[in-house]
């Protein structure tokens, strides 16, 4: 997991974006948050980059927009005083600076992007080599850079200029306190969201690192590139999650065959195409290992189904996994992202039930038996697509949308689907969050799960292919069950806990705010309640539990929660 990040804004202008959802739905906030040093206009988008439908941009063009500002941004390990003015004063000498901000891993660093690429080169031709009387530099010249013998503030009282921030998910009993003072469920869903979602600064910081990282890899394949994938592009990442990245060789040219006279390059053969990833990544883990800056702990998993290589990035406290020919995962991230983008429900419901099922300990960080992030926001896409009227599309209906330039087909899968979002319409569905959260729970604490296959290519349940406690068909290698790892003990305590859930939302006693004359011990409630420890241990069947024990653990939580004296919990999410 990614160690605690500060952001410092600096000079910094706030835009919120108001997204509109159906009528009854709680508005969403997607802040886009910006800090022009120099003055500069957002870009209009173009016509390929947005589509005519509310201007959602495909995730393509972000990811090229992103990777365009990561190229033209440096990473600097600054002095815990540096002065901002200072700093910035020595930067604008090399190029106007386009955007910044501070951050705290283990040390004060600054992201600085210029507003041209050739700034960088001119602020790295005057960066030097560092020497050390005990030790020997590895002369690999990176963005990543280290500031010396600027001025800094003369105390530690003196003011820097820094204003900082934490960058890291509230803990869990901060959070249902935030909860608990909202007025409504569906306020409550959307507060959580914007909780726990990945900022502005942590995003340009991702694919900082994974510029980064291509600086080295180019040494050996100029025209690939690095690209950030899952969690962190594709709307649902967490504050705090991995930084998955995908290698990308197919940019690289002379793919295509030629008629006529032609020459071709000699080049090196293996038995595979995985024994190529594997040489690959091998040869790339050694020079992340030996030459990488602030690159530790690496590790080369090459037997795993899907090579990689894992490593901590120490000054911006990612874990990151590497991979390579991994494009299926690409697609899914691509999918994901425009499930994401069609309602603004989706990334709130989404949000909300892994927050309820990392605190109830249905998911965990260790690998094992339980149910992982992804196999949880493919069941609640299956949900929306089963509602009446559906709220998304099944995927076999966006691939019937898709035009000539989205086919796509990866190692015989077929990976097509619709990317531009003004061919797809959707159905009037008005529920709220809280109708939408109570429906799920209900949803899943009676499905047959013994009998049935969740599939979001069809949006129906079909019969299980194979025998194991859940079945969730891998959207693009349908042949996959991607919740093959869930055991049965797993699976009902999650039935339990959804049966538990749902009966709770219903209650009056804990649906609706709680008056209480002291307004800094909220009382919790709706949302709140949900994530209080449960009482569900070992389920050995998959009855629904009794309403006796689920009131008496209300009242009893009730209870506990006006005792000044109950130990808090520390745990975060």
């Amino acid at each position: 997991m990614a160690s605690s990040i500060a952001v410092c804004r600096l000079h910094m202008t706030r835009r919120v974006r108001l997204v509109k959802s159906l009528q009854k739905v709680e508005t969403f906030l997607q802040r886009s948050i910006g800090t022009d040093v120099v003055a500069a206009q957002p870009e209009a988008p173009t016509r390929d980059e947005s589509d005519e439908k509310g201007g959602c941009k495909s995730l393509h063009a972000l990811q090229v927009e992103r990777q365009e500002q990561a190229a033209r941004s440096v990473l600097i390990n600054c002095q815990s005083r540096t002065r901002e003015k200072t700093l910035l004063k020595y930067l604008s000498s090399h190029g106007d600076i386009k955007n910044y901000f501070f951050y705290e891993s283990d040390d004060l660093y600054a992201v600085v992007e210029f507003a041209k690429r050739e700034n960088v080169a001119s602020l790295l031709e005057g960066a030097i080599i560092p020497s050390g009387s005990h030790e020997s530099a590895v002369p690999f010249k990176s963005r990543l850079l280290t500031l010396r013998n600027l001025h800094t503030a003369k105390s530690p009282n003196q003011q820097s200029g820094q204003q900082c921030q934490v960058q890291t998910a509230f803990p869990i009993t901060e959070l249902i306190k935030n909860l608990s003072r909202e007025d409504s469920i569906d306020q409550q869903i959307t507060s959580l969201t914007e909780t726990y979602q990945l900022t502005e600064e942590n995003t340009r910081l991702r694919f900082l690192v994974c510029s980064l990282l291509n600086d080295i890899t180019a040494a050996y394949f100029p025209e690939c590139t690095i690209k950030p994938f899952g969690s962190s592009v594709n709307g649902f990442g967490k504050l705090g999650c991995d930084l998955d990245m995908f290698l990308d060789l197919d940019g690289i040219s002379g793919w295509n065959p030629k008629s006529g006279l032609f020459l071709e390059y000699q080049m090196k053969q293996a038995s595979s195409a995985r024994a190529v990833t594997q040489n690959i990544l091998y040869v790339i883990g050694e020079c992340v290992d030996q030459f990488g800056p602030g690159c530790t702990r690496v590790l080369k998993i090459l037997n795993a189904r899907i090579p990689l290589v894992r490593f901590s990035h120490k000054p911006s406290g990612f874990q990151c996994d590497l991979t390579a020919n991994n494009r299926v995962a690409m697609k899914s991230t691509e999918l994901l992202y425009l499930y994401g983008e069609l309602d603004p429900r989706v990334r709130g419901l989404v949000f909300t039930v892994r927050c309820w099922a990392r605190t109830q300990g249905i998911t965990s960080g260790m690998p094992g038996a339980w149910i992982t992030n992804f196999s949880l926001t493919v069941m609640v896409l299956f949900f929306l697509q089963k509602r009446s009227p559906p709220i998304i599309p099944t995927l076999d209906h966006l691939r019937d949308l898709a035009g000539p330039a989205d086919k796509c087909v990866i190692e015989g899968n077929d990976c097509t689907f619709v990317s531009d979002f003004s061919k797809i319409q959707l159905q009037s569905n008005t529920e709220t969050l809280e109708q939408l959260l109570r429906e799920f729970f209900e949803f899943y604490g009676t499905f047959q799960f013994s009998k049935m296959s969740l599939s979001i290519r069809k949006g129906q349940e079909m019969n299980k292919p194979e025998m194991g406690p859940l079945h969730i068909e891998n959207p693009f290698e349908t042949s996959l069950n991607v919740s093959k790892n869930v055991n049965t003990s797993q699976l009902d305590r999650f039935v339990a806990l959804c049966q538990e859930s749902s009966w709770l939302l219903q209650q009056s006693e804990t649906n609706k705010p709680k008056v209480n004359e002291d307004s800094y011990n909220v009382l919790p409630w709706g949302l709140a309640t949900l994530l209080l420890p449960s009482q569900v241990a070992t389920i050995n069947t998959r009855k629904k539990k009794r309403r006796e024990p689920a009131s008496a653990r209300i009242k009893s939580l009730l209870e506990s929660l006006k005792n000044k004296n109950e130990p808090k919990m520390s745990e975060g999410l």
